[in-house]
């Protein structure tokens, strides 16, 4: 089986690539199929714009680029029959190696495609995978986006290969199975096999986080997430002061990374910086990179950085709040703000029509090139912070040095009386997680509250 004979080449770098990238560039076609009566938030120049984007994070050299008005999804080749002996010709004349067609393929329509033209063909699906198989950095990236390449694969080995009547037997015995089992069956076992083993791995990997969050002793958490490109590592660098790899580059960033950040009252926040979403996000990435975006499950804030620069901001900013409902959050429980970045691309003027996508509890305008906004924005997460926090007085004797440093890990010190012989007095903002121990553990000591 083609990708997966050789397991260890698999554990150092996840699954063979769609596209080898080793030689002279892939010569390579776009196509964006343009579907009638078909609804999106995005213009067919965007669209357009972003496959070119995603085609050129790959070491592709793209020969054209063109929009294919479809009438109606043909079931044996999507793009219709016309479209296709044109398509054949050109790859003939301009020696095409690839055509990545910016749809979802099913495996018969990829499979008569390559058949009819002669050049491989790839989906946006496939493409998207390539490009987080390029990007994956750490040992949980590479396991996640094999897991994705895996079921992807999956689903075009069993539609695509039906139809073979290869057979290979063992006798009844040995790894292969039993007598007269079929290519198909084969590869599909062994493939079902390696995504049991990537799912435990990742499994164990949700567990290691989860403890590691347990660890970090109440400290907020705020996500950082955005459509690709929007800026999100730019705004976290330069939030944080962090080295985070920055690039005009869709999907730049793949492995969360965390790093504090001090709120201007001296509070302070863990900063996670997240993967980019896309629209039409492939739902096994999206499923494959559940451990990673647990970060963004567990968030007390959610920043969401839209790139006000980019003509399609609104679109996007929509396919971001689309896959935080997938993932189950909501602007209800978590409150969300808005960070309107690039700001210094864009005019007063037009800044004037945008508004935030959804529920949010603010909005700021910033800028990570310029620091234009930056202070604003940390004040924003203090307050966001602080509205379902309750504000205590409470007395704290000079021999309970315990009590002291549990309110400097679990609450907010808003200020400090003057010692006394009998203590010190706080006024610490308490957040609802933390009521109940607090309450427990200061009962008697609690002089006024705001609750």
């Amino acid at each position: 089986m083609s990708g997966f004979d050789d397991d260890e080449a698999v554990q150092r770098g996840g699954p063979q690539a769609f596209i080898d990238q080793r030689a002279q560039p892939t010569r390579a076609g776009l196509v964006v199929p343009d579907v009638r009566g078909q609804a999106s938030r995005h213009s067919i120049e965007a669209r357009k714009a972003e496959f070119e984007g995603l085609a050129g994070a790959i070491h592709l050299d793209v020969a054209f680029s063109e929009v294919l008005r479809v009438r109606e999804i043909k079931p044996a080749t999507f793009i219709g029959g016309g479209h296709t002996e044109t398509l054949a010709t050109r790859v003939k004349a301009e020696k095409i190696d690839l055509l990545l067609v910016d749809a979802a393929l099913t495996a018969i329509q990829q499979r008569n495609l390559e058949t009819e033209t002669g050049a491989k063909v790839l989906d946006r699906t496939a493409l998207i995978l390539e490009i987080f198989g390029e990007r994956a950095a750490t040992r949980e990236g590479v396991l996640q986006v094999e897991l994705a390449h895996l079921n992807y694969q999956k689903g075009r080995l069993v539609r695509s290969w039906t139809h073979l009547e290869r057979q290979r037997g063992s006798g009844g015995t040995g790894f292969m199975g039993g007598p007269g089992e079929t290519q198909i069956e084969s590869d599909r076992r062994q493939i079902t096999d390696r995504i049991v083993l990537l799912e435990d791995r990742l499994e164990k990997v949700k567990k290691t986080r989860a403890q590691q969050r347990q660890q970090r002793d109440g400290t907020p958490i705020v996500a950082l997430v955005g459509y690709t490109n929007a800026g999100k590592s730019s705004l976290f660098n330069a939030l944080t002061g962090a080295g985070v790899f920055a690039r005009d580059l869709l999907f730049a960033t793949l492995d969360t990374t965390v790093r504090k950040l001090a709120l201007p009252h001296g509070r302070e926040v863990m900063l996670s910086d997240t993967v980019g979403f896309v629209a039409d996000l492939p739902t096994d990435l999206v499923a494959a990179f559940r451990a990673t975006l647990e970060e963004v499950l567990d968030a007390d804030v959610i920043l969401h950085a839209r790139d006000i620069a980019n003509p399609d901001h609104v679109g996007q900013a929509h396919d971001v709040l689309k896959v935080l409902a997938e993932l189950g959050v909501s602007p209800e429980t978590t409150p969300i703000i808005e960070v309107w970045n690039k700001v210094d691309l864009v005019s007063e003027d037009a800044l004037v029509g945008i508004v935030p996508a959804g529920k949010v509890a603010a909005a700021v305008s910033a800028s990570a090139l310029t620091g234009q906004g930056l202070d604003a924005l940390k004040l924003a997460i203090e307050k966001a912070l602080g509205e379902k926090s309750r504000t205590y007085h409470v007395h704290v004797p000079h021999a309970a040095g315990s009590d002291i440093g549990w309110l400097h890990s679990h609450t907010e010190i808003v200020s400090r009386d003057e010692p006394t012989e009998q203590g010190s007095g706080f006024v610490v903002r308490v957040e609802p997680r933390h009521k109940t121990a607090f309450l427990e553990r200061f009962n008697g000591r609690i002089e006024s509250s705001d609750a």
